[in-house]
């Protein structure tokens, strides 16, 4: 229980979307990963990292049409200018594995999450480098649960996207 409440302060006193500049070229590269969180149940829990978004001048404010409007949201999409992080469980049903947010609003408080495609680093149970890659994908809030589900995640040894 005290571990529980010591990543529920952390995730609190960390922004989940930190728009930031870089400085350092590609840098913001190497914030895409993932990170186990201590849980009872050894490997259900993560934190994925994520560098997205982009400013409203790079799609014109039109970046995502909604009921036939153009509109533009601030840390969804392609792009790199924002910091955000979610809290997930992975979840494996045959060959189909998912990634089901459990931090209810840490991506976004709208009921739609524009989640452009992205390797994210892991350091697996050997130390080995490996990547959890996510397909672009427009995931929509489960209206009960209130969580976001990403579908088509899969590992690889090297990273399949880009991460733009």
């Amino acid at each position: 229980m005290f571990l529980y409440l010591i990543v529920a302060t952390a995730m609190l006193m960390c922004p989940s979307c930190e728009k930031t500049t870089d400085t350092q070229g590609e840098g913001y590269l190497l914030d895409n990963k993932v990170i186990p969180l201590p849980t009872e149940t050894k490997g259900s829990g993560y934190l994925l990292t994520v560098r997205i978004g982009h400013s409203i001048n790079d799609c014109g404010g039109s970046c995502i049409t909604i009921n036939g409007k153009p509109f533009h949201f601030n840390c969804m999409g392609y792009g790199h200018v924002c910091l955000s992080s979610a809290a997930v469980s992975l979840n494996q049903v045959g060959a189909d594995l998912t990634a089901t947010t459990t931090d209810t609003f840490g991506l976004t408080s709208e009921d739609f999450f524009n989640m452009p495609d992205r390797s994210l680093s892991y350091m697996d149970e050997n130390n080995n480098e490996i990547f959890l890659n996510i397909p672009a994908q427009l995931v929509l809030r489960d209206p009960a649960t209130q969580q976001f589900t990403f579908t088509g995640l899969f590992f690889s040894d090297a990273a399949e996207y880009t991460n733009d």
